[in-house]
This record gives structure tokens, C-alpha cells and sequence, in this order.
């Protein structure tokens, strides 16, 4: 009962004119690498562009290899997106930990991004988008 509760303190915010948010397909394949391991090669990621924010790469999550990764206790709330969880790359030593985050149960205006996993471009080696075809 507590945890709803607590929920409800949590704003929730619909993206609009005052913070857009676009979430597309992206047409290229998208590879991040951490200490010269390939983590995540998707052909399926999607740009998610938010407010003046960089436009973000969210991977699904069958195109990562999750044994790489290791769930953390850090934990975030976005009024736009939701709860927030994080997982650490120990491959990639102490510049990657909560290197890797995930909206596991995303607000609706987001819903696309669930099962996906998005990066800190400065916490591992590359993300990089490739040309298809």
C-alpha cells in the first residue's frame, strides 16, 4: 500500500509545446562497445528526442547481451517518463558504473521505450550508428 502512495506524490508530466518529446525509429544499426566487447548491436533502436536534450539511443533489450551488465541500486523518476532503473558495465571498470539506464514500466507517452536500454556516451567506448545497406 505504501508504494502507492508514494506513487501518487510523483508528478506526471504529458510532453508538449513547453517539452516536446519524439520517439522514431532509427534507420541505421547502432553498436556500443565497452573495453573492446561489443554490448548492445540492434538494427531496432529508436531516437527518443527530448526538450533541448541530445537525442538518446534506446536499444532493445534482446540486442544487448545483459550478461555484461549488472543491475545497480541507483534508481531516477522523470515526470515525463517514470521510474528509472540503472545497470553498471564492470567490463568498462569504475567510468561505467549506472552507465546504462531503463524506464522498465515507462508513462504511456512513452510506452515504445519499454524492454529498451540507453547508454551514457561517456561512460563506454563508442555508440556507434552505422548506415544500413
Amino acid at each position: 500500500m505504501e508504494q502507492n502512495v508514494e506513487a501518487l506524490a510523483k508528478p506526471i508530466k504529458i510532453p508538449g509545446p513547453d517539452h516536446p518529446m519524439a520517439i522514431e525509429r532509427n534507420p541505421n544499426r547502432v553498436v556500443v562497445r565497452v573495453a573492446g566487447r561489443v554490448v548492445a548491436d540492434t538494427s531496432e533502436a529508436l531516437t527518443l528526442r527530448e526538450a533541448s536534450y541530445p537525442a538518446v539511443q534506446y536499444v532493445p533489450r534482446k540486442d544487448v547481451n545483459m550478461m555484461l551488465l549488472e543491475r545497480t541500486e541507483h534508481a531516477t523518476y522523470c515526470p515525463y517518463k517514470g521510474d528509472c532503473a540503472y545497470f553498471s558495465i564492470p567490463l568498462g571498470g569504475d567510468r561505467s558504473t549506472n552507465a546504462v539506464w531503463t524506464y522498465e514500466a515507462p508513462y504511456e507517452a512513452v510506452s515504445p521505450i519499454k524492454d529498451h536500454l540507453a547508454f551514457y556516451p561517456d561512460r563506454v567506448d563508442a555508440i556507434e550508428e552505422r548506415q544500413q545497406g
